[in-house]
């Protein structure tokens, strides 16, 4: 097999990729191989298909968000990678929160990548919670979200005496007013939720 590094371009303006991406494992058409090494993203964005040979790249999950951006995909872009890269930029930083409202834009309602912005995402009608459970995380916004959403009710509930009165936080959730999403990402848990 060539050795890719010497292969590598960058494609004309193409920009240099500000936040970390995870690794990509890729197959070269020209070989008719999958490629030996996982490749980072800056390699797939700067990966020259008329010098090395036409290839497709996917995450190899080490990067859990990114991952989850591009399940069920059999080829990512050096395009997405960069639009990907540039939104983070936009947002200001790649935590897990923005990349949760990525992926729900994308997976639920329909976005390319190539057209987002923080002013989209922003106003995306959606909550997130992480951590290590999902009975707590479903706990917990149930909870917040009572209080959000019905304060009356909810200073009514939190003031009453009565052992018979139960706040079902499943039955909640579920309600027609939410649409709740459990996303594992690794050994960490997210759950988002989306006021219809």
């Amino acid at each position: 097999m060539e050795n890719n590094q010497t292969n590598l371009q960058r494609p004309a303006g193409a920009e240099e990729l500000r936040f970390d991406l995870g690794t990509f494992e890729g197959f070269n058409f020209r070989h008719d191989q999958a490629i030996d090494h996982l490749l980072t993203a800056e390699e797939v964005v700067q990966w020259n298909h008329d010098a090395a040979g036409e290839a497709e790249f996917w995450p190899a999950g080490d990067h859990a968000e990114v991952a989850l951006l591009f399940k069920g995909r059999s080829a990512v872009t050096a395009g997405e990678l960069l639009a990907l890269d540039a939104l983070l930029q936009e947002l200001g930083d790649d935590s897990t929160d923005n990349y949760l409202r990525i992926h729900y834009a994308v997976s639920c309602c329909g976005e390319n990548l190539a057209d987002l912005t923080r002013d989209k995402l922003e106003d995306l009608p959606l909550q997130v919670w992480e951590g290590t459970s999902f009975w707590d995380l479903r706990k917990e916004a149930a909870y917040e979200l009572f209080e959000l959403y019905y304060p009356e009710a909810y200073q009514a509930w939190e003031k009453s005496h009565c052992d018979g009165l139960i706040f079902d936080e499943d039955r909640f959730l579920d309600s027609p007013g939410f649409a709740v999403e459990e996303i594992e990402l690794g050994d960490r848990k997210a759950l988002v939720v989306v006021t219809q």
